[in-house]
């Protein structure tokens, strides 16, 4: 009797060690005798269209297995790390880790799946201020990565995962893949590239095939991540929405095309763009058009006038190719892959519409461009919904770094874009004129309509950082004109050089940008447009004034210089060769002719170049007092420097200074 007692304790414990093991390990997870959620290829040929590709997947078909990793409480937010069933794939069990957040004791309420970008975290500001607005959020870590109180995966800890490194006190459950790679930033696996559908190793299928790229594992997540919410018991499941960043665009774009439970979708910086990838099989399933022509549901898109991502020349096909009639747009000039509060807040008053049911945004502006005039100056019109009344209506255009491929991604970032003054009219509408340097390259303009909120709106934005927005831009769809257009209308060039790059007077910081609106540092690409460009031998001069003592820098590009300035009231004049500027290794700058980007800042950080070694250096440093005051931002040429010099000589008898490229660095 004792002896079959015996027996029968060493099998429970040799159970119980079993499992303790398997929990342990990362890659654990592996069922073989599970099914698998996707069937085989038939014949090994892969899907060829949208519809195959998604044909025998269903995001609620297998249980979601959900672990809770962490729960705490947060101004009156639920939030808890988790992690639930992605699927089974090579006979290897997937798991997708999260942060999920809800008012505490909310019921009913609208879901959010917030998907991160490229080298960003799940995080769990998106879920606490969203749940303050009345929302319910699972923020996806579908790289692995999570930033949460107590709970923060860096690729490091991801690493650890990897490697199943259970006793380092830094080790993190997050999200297994398990045989397959969804992981970017890094991939899992040496040589991954995400957009690809080629077979390797790590891919579910041995031939080229869409279900090879991580976008299609990562929208396939997404899709188990609007069942997570469908579950849960605050949630309605009736009102679920899905929103992104960058590669979160993109994916957000998918999962609305995909997943007819999306309600509203709202992308940034992605989604519109990726239609040039080198592989027919990527194009016909993954590409952002194909998704694109699959949306019903309402989107609006949030696509700054300069991103590399989700490139502005792509907007107009992406508003003609989705099927939904309700759709905004909102471009803000100069910005590359990030925004400010007036743009950011779009995001929750297109959620708040359609899932909660708040008033409706302002319809899209109407727009008309005239290239047929008396003085052969194109002259644009706007008429916007005027059921709000608009604050403002800003006209923005350009000629710079108009290409749309993807090799023109630098021109794109650096494009300068003329603000056109906009007057009104009786009946509403508002009319610009828009002079024009040369005729042969295309034409770019677009409007900007400014509306009031009721009340200031709070959210997380691109990267978390939590804002606060008392107005909103509502923008047109670019309209392009060609060079051939210009020239058939007899469009004429009207715009000369001109050696004042900046007065600094009147509406001057719609020219100029920045993504910290509440500081005075201030960025332009001015010195990109052919207006503005250096003539031979010229120096850059600027007049500036400081209540205090302080360090001023300008920055071109990649190359900085650092000057005094007194801290009085009076006006000091800058004077600056090239060779003033210097890189982070003292290289000076050779020359003005490839300039892109000026900025005027208090401090700046440089960071070593691609194939340089070392760390970043800060140039500059905290700002006392009251902002610096500026004038007269020119280019000086060559035969007036010495003149400058003596006028220099005698605004210092008259209590004004002259630095003549001091050249500090």
């Amino acid at each position: 009797m004792y002896s079959k007692k015996l027996k029968y304790l060493l099998a429970i414990l040799l159970l119980v060690l079993t499992e303790l093991l398997f929990v342990s390990q990362p890659n654990a997870c592996a069922q073989s005798e599970q099914t698998e959620t996707l069937p085989a290829l038939k014949d090994g040929v892969a899907p060829q269209t949208h519809e195959a590709l998604w044909a025998e997947f269903d995001p609620r078909a297998e249980p979601l297995e959900v672990e809770v990793l962490r729960e705490w409480e947060e101004d009156g937010v639920v939030l808890r790390v988790v992690r639930f069933r992605i699927g089974v794939f090579k006979g290897a069990k997937a798991m997708l880790a999260a942060v999920y957040g809800f008012p505490k004791g909310g019921k009913m309420l609208p879901g959010l799946v917030q998907i991160h970008g490229g080298g960003q975290y799940a995080d769990y500001s998106a879920c606490l201020v969203n749940a303050k607005r009345g929302y319910t959020t699972v923020s996806i870590a579908w790289a692995g990565r999570i930033s949460a109180p107590g709970y923060r995966v860096s690729p490091a800890e991801v690493k650890l995962f990897w490697d199943g490194k259970t006793d380092d006190p830094n080790y993190r459950i997050t999200t297994d893949w398990g045989a397959v790679d969804g992981y970017h930033a890094p991939g899992r696996n040496a040589g991954n590239q995400f957009p690809s559908a080629k077979a390797a190793a790590w891919t579910l299928d041995d031939v080229e095939s869409p279900r090879n790229s991580g976008w299609f594992l990562c929208t396939l997540a997404a899709r188990r991540a609007l069942t997570f919410l469908e579950q849960q018991p605050e949630v309605n499941a009736d009102r679920l929405g899905v929103y992104g960043h960058s590669m979160g665009g993109k994916l957000t774009v998918a999962v609305a095309g995909a997943d007819q439970r999306v309600k509203a979708a709202a992308p940034s910086c992605g989604g519109i763009s990726d239609r040039y990838n080198d592989s027919a099989i990527f194009r016909a399933t993954l590409g952002d058009d194909v998704s694109l022509n699959r949306i019903t549901c309402p989107i609006i898109f949030l696509s700054p006038a300069n991103d590399f991502h989700g490139r502005l020349g792509d907007l107009p096909s992406a508003v003609r190719e989705i099927k939904s009639k309700d759709w905004r747009v909102t471009c803000a000039p100069h910005h590359n892959h990030q925004d400010t509060p007036p743009y950011e807040v779009a995001t929750l008053l297109w959620f708040d519409q359609h899932l909660k049911g708040a008033s409706a945004i302002p319809n899209t502006p109407k727009t008309s461009l005239m290239l047929r005039t008396d003085d052969g100056v194109p002259i644009f019109t706007v008429r916007p919904d005027r059921t709000t009344p608009p604050e403002e209506v800003r006209v923005f255009y350009t000629q710079n770094g108009v290409e749309m491929q993807p090799e023109d991604s630098e021109n794109a970032k650096h494009r300068f874009w003329h603000h056109a003054v906009a007057t009104q009219a009786d009946d509403g509408v508002w009319t610009a004129r828009l002079p024009l340097g040369a005729t042969d390259k295309p034409l770019w303009v677009y409007a900007n309509v400014v509306y009031s909120l009721d009340a200031p709106v709070s959210g997380a934005g691109y990267y978390y950082r939590t804002y606060t927005a008392e107005t909103f831009n509502l923008s047109s769809v670019v309209t392009i004109a060609t060079s051939a257009d210009l020239r058939a209308a007899g469009v004429r060039a009207a715009l000369q050089s001109s050696p004042t790059i900046e007065s600094f007077e009147r509406d001057w910081e719609l020219e100029w940008f920045t993504y910290r609106p509440e500081e005075w540092p201030r960025a332009t690409h001015k010195l990109n447009d052919q207006r503005w460009k250096a003539p031979q031998g010229a120096r850059l001069s600027l007049k500036a004034q400081a209540a205090e003592p302080n360090k001023l820098v300008l920055r071109l590009d990649d190359f900085v210089t650092v000057q005094s300035l007194t801290g009085d009231d009076q006006w000091q004049t800058i004077v600056l060769k090239p060779s003033d500027f210097r890189g982070i290794s003292g290289k000076p700058l050779a020359d003005w002719t490839a300039v892109r980007r000026l900025t005027i800042s208090s401090s700046e950080r440089l960071h070593p170049g691609r194939g340089e070694s070392g760390e970043s250096r800060v140039f500059g440093g905290n700002w006392k007092g009251a902002p610096p005051r500026f004038r007269d931002l020119r280019w000086l040429p060559a035969d007036d420097v010495a003149d400058e010099k003596s006028k220099g000589s005698n605004d210092a008898e008259a209590g004004g200074r002259t630095a003549h490229g001091s050249g500090r660095y």
